[in-house]
């Protein structure tokens, strides 16, 4: 497992958007942060264009990207947003230089591509993380866990009890991230490698009906069947039909893994929520549910 160097104060921190467009405002928090915790931070105008939706058309995305990939003076690309887009590049990059001096790349939602295609193709860990466009509402706990992680700290959290928790111990790389991107993956060269491994899924604006559909569909193709234990972050603003589904999300998924005896955990403080503590993907992670519903999870190098 290639691990990224840890930070050290000074360094140079690039911010990209190979998602969605954000506004130059909405970086200043994320900015002032960095610099305060004894960062540099890098922002090229490629982090701030315009095309459609999108941060720029995809080669242009793609060619900023690359730039910081294969940039020796930066150590971390800190993602600004996600939205939709990664996927539309991530196939034109050139991962040589990043394999020979891996940097930490961070982010969430959108951002789940990349994390899938480092750690299948290239076995390297990533940190699922906050981006700039939710530093300004973000909790202390979030940011000082990122600015952790990035500086060499492995997490290790306690989880306050949920009713639907199911009680076990499990070991193995931690996987996953967005339910909607992991579904878009599926069939590709980046969808991960479950058998063994803590799947933690999240996502954010979905129907009831397509969590349904896309957690059903991860089922039938085998995710499921060798995960050593599941982690369920925020389920966030999910949509309803006029004639309701009848479950939550997280009644969805429950039902769907019903039949499996590995531990799961719901309200995972990850994701689209204000708490959105940092998890590295690809580290060797250990949950424990305990019986009373309570929970911790272990990161280790």
């Amino acid at each position: 497992m290639k691990t990224p160097p840890s930070l050290q104060k000074g360094d140079l921190i690039a911010f990209a958007s190979p998602a969605r467009s954000i506004k130059a405002e909405e970086l200043q928090t994320a900015i002032q942060f960095f610099e305060e915790n004894g960062y540099k931070v890098k922002i090229d105008s490629e982090v701030n264009a315009v095309f459609n939706q999108f941060a720029g058309d995809d080669e242009k995305r793609a060619q900023h990207f690359q730039s910081l990939l294969d940039d020796p003076l930066v150590k971390a690309i800190v993602c600004s947003r996600g939205g939709y887009g990664s996927l539309r590049i991530v196939d034109k990059l050139d991962f040589s230089q990043f394999e020979k001096s891996p940097k930490w790349i961070v982010g969430y939602s959108d951002i789940t591509v990349f994390h899938a295609q480092l750690l299948k193709l290239y076995n390297a860990e990533s940190i699922h993380g906050s981006m700039p466009v939710n530093f300004a509402t973000n909790s202390t706990e979030a940011l000082t866990g990122l600015i952790a992680c990035l500086e060499g700290k492995s997490p290790d959290y306690f989880v306050s009890q949920n009713s639907m928790n199911r009680a076990g111990k499990a070991c193995g790389q931690l996987i996953g991230g967005n339910l909607s991107i992991l579904y878009s993956l599926q069939g590709s060269l980046s969808f991960p490698d479950s058998t063994g491994n803590i799947l933690f899924i999240e996502d954010l604006d979905e129907y009831l009906y397509h969590i349904d559909r896309m957690v059903l569909s991860l089922k039938r193709g085998g995710l499921f069947d060798g995960i050593a234990g599941l982690i369920v972050g925020g389920m966030t603003e999910m949509k309803d039909n006029t004639i309701p589904f009848g479950k939550t999300a997280e009644e969805i998924i429950l039902e769907h893994v019903d039949e499996y005896d590995f531990p799961v955990c719901f309200g995972f403080p990850a994701g689209h929520i204000h708490d959105n503590r940092p998890l590295i993907m690809g580290r060797k992670t250990t949950l424990e549910v305990h019986p009373d519903k309570k929970v911790r999870m272990i990161q280790q190098t």
